[in-house]
């Protein structure tokens, strides 16, 4: 869901987009709860299959944004060499008077579930690409 979602806000933008879990089962192609709530935004997965996050792919990364503090956590851990790219979703964005809050894990949660995390990712949305922005121009 944030690839798509992220996909979208960047269009127009020079950014390339792409992502991968620390706990991924690779090869599985994007729930039909997130298919249906990104559908209705405009956004396909059409050809999306998840991956596990390796070694090249956070060299090749200017930033790395995590749902979780456990997901950044975990990339602190298994990849310290490049802890300085990592940032929360939400740490550019102010939701329920806090920043830095934890993207919802909709999984197995329902529907309304997925469509509260779609309206976090739509949310901070804006605080990413206002700081990669900034972070290209400098």
């Amino acid at each position: 869901m944030a690839e798509g979602i992220f996909r979208k806000a960047a269009e127009g933008t020079d950014f390339e987009v792409s992502s991968a879990g620390v706990a991924a089962q690779p090869g599985s192609s994007a729930s039909p709860e997130t298919v249906t709530v990104l559908k209705e935004q405009g956004i396909a997965l059409d050809n999306f299959r998840s991956r596990m996050v390796d070694r090249a792919m956070l060299e090749e990364a200017e930033a790395v944004f995590c749902m979780t503090e456990g997901h950044l956590e975990m990339l602190e851990m298994m990849h310290p060499e490049h802890e300085e790219k990592y940032h929360l979703a939400c740490d550019f964005v102010e939701i329920n008077g806090t920043v830095g809050v934890d993207v919802p894990d909709p999984i197995g949660m329902g529907r309304p579930a997925y469509e509260m995390t779609s309206k976090v990712l739509n949310a901070a949305m804006g605080g990413i690409l206002g700081y990669l922005e900034t972070r290209s121009s400098s």
